[in-house]
Formats: structure tokens, C-alpha cells, sequence
């Protein structure tokens, strides 16, 4: 039986501070994709239409921390846009520990974009510490904007090929890689056979019918997880499965 340990909701307070939270998800031997998600008890991705309604202070927290750890985040141009994604910038104290444990101060962008409906202007792209990824195919229009704030990448001809985007990241030397969404995204991915590791919030909410779930898209096979722990703060519930 996983036993529950007690996560402060306020960083200050008693119980897990955030070196030991790097230390309980860490960064696996071999290369990884996590995914990182957080969904009403009744499973629901959002609440009035943003995933902001269900996230709490110490989510927030494991958010910040799975950020610092990976070596890229993954992140589909919808979820993108519609949650206004700032640059991913972190804080002195995050971007010492990567400099500490030899990584880069900052992770890398990489944004999953069919159609390149995408706004160059963004701060995810126009303040980015580091110059984005954008993971596309071979039919999507031509966006010579976008090329000069990011690196286009084509991976299919028709689709984005998602198996060969997960290894061409890790050609770049992006070896842990943090997904957080949006549903079709992890859809894919996992129709794909391609995540190693889930990190779910439970947050203590009834959401009510017309919600979406947390993954969407093509039908895929169940694969089993295994549960490595769970964090309590409060009625908050902070789970990580890996395969």
C-alpha cells in the first residue's frame, strides 16, 4: 500500500519543501515523458472553460518543480493559446537548482501545431528565454513569422508524427520531457504508446456534466500504471503513476 505523505500548501509551513519534492519525482536514468495534468474528483479538465479553476497552491507548487526538472516542456498550440501561456521563465532559487545539477537555467519550449495558428507576438514566443520549438508537418501553412521566434520543425507529412517528435527531442538532448496538455496532445500520446509517467492533482471539486476528461482523440489500448506515490495538502490529492 503507497503511503500519503503531507505537502504544506504554503512553502513556508511544515511538511514537504521543494528539494524533497525534486528528490520524490526527480529525473529518471532513462529518457521520460511525463505528463502532468489536474482534474475535478468527478474527472473533469476544467471549469468554466480554464484548468486555472482547479489548481491550488500546492498544485501549483509540483507544477513549478516538474518544470524545473524537465528538460523540455511539450505543450499542444490549442492549450497554448487558450490558457495564455507566459515564457517559461523561473525563479532565481529553480534556476540555480538546474545550474547546480548541470542543466540549462531554463527549459526549452515545444509547442505540438498543425494548422500554425499561432501568434508570434505571444510572450510564450516574443519573451522566451530560450528560443522555441514548434513541431509541425509537411502540409501546414507557411509562417515566416513564427520562424524568426522559434525553430519550425516539420515531423510527417500529413500529421504531426508524435513518435518521431518524442525522438527527435531527445536527438536535441532533451532527454526528460513534461507534457501538460492539452487533452487531444495526451490523447495521441498515448495512442502513440508514448507516456512513461502521470502526474495527476486531484482536485476536491464536483465539476458537473459538460466538461471534458483530461485526454482525448483516438481509442487506445488500457495500459496499466503503478502508483509511486501520493501527496495530501489539505483535500487536495497529488498522485504520480509511471508505467
Amino acid at each position: 500500500m503507497t503511503a500519503i505523505r503531507r505537502l504544506s500548501p504554503d512553502p513556508a509551513g511544515a511538511g514537504l519543501d521543494d528539494d524533497t519534492i525534486a528528490d520524490l519525482y526527480g529525473r529518471p536514468a532513462a529518457p521520460t515523458l511525463r505528463v502532468n495534468f489536474v482534474a475535478s474528483a468527478d474527472g473533469a479538465v476544467e471549469i468554466e472553460g480554464h484548468s486555472a479553476g482547479l489548481s491550488g497552491g500546492p498544485d501549483k507548487r509540483v507544477f513549478g518543480v516538474l518544470r524545473m526538472l524537465c528538460d523540455a516542456l511539450v505543450v499542444g498550440a490549442g492549450t497554448l493559446r487558450h490558457e495564455g501561456y507566459r515564457a517559461l521563465r523561473l525563479d532565481d532559487r529553480r534556476r540555480a537548482w538546474r545550474v547546480a545539477h548541470g542543466l540549462p537555467p531554463y527549459p526549452t519550449l515545444v509547442v505540438v501545431s498543425g494548422a500554425l495558428d499561432l501568434d508570434p507576438r505571444q510572450a510564450a514566443f516574443a519573451d522566451a528565454p530560450v528560443r522555441p520549438v514548434i513541431l509541425t508537418h509537411g502540409r501546414a501553412p507557411q509562417r515566416p513569422d513564427l520562424a524568426e521566434v522559434a525553430d519550425l520543425v516539420t515531423v510527417g507529412d500529413d500529421a504531426v508524427d508524435l513518435g518521431a517528435a518524442v525522438d527527435l527531442l531527445r536527438g536535441r538532448g532533451h532527454r526528460q520531457l513534461l507534457c501538460e496538455g492539452g487533452p487531444q496532445l495526451f490523447g495521441g500520446l498515448t495512442a502513440a504508446d508514448l507516456v512513461d509517467e502521470v502526474c495527476l492533482t486531484v482536485s476536491p471539486l464536483l465539476a458537473g456534466a459538460g466538461a471534458g476528461r483530461i485526454t482525448a482523440g483516438p481509442a487506445s489500448p488500457p495500459r496499466t500504471l503503478r502508483l509511486r506515490h501520493a501527496l495530501a495538502a489539505d483535500d487536495v490529492l497529488i498522485l504520480r503513476y509511471t508505467r
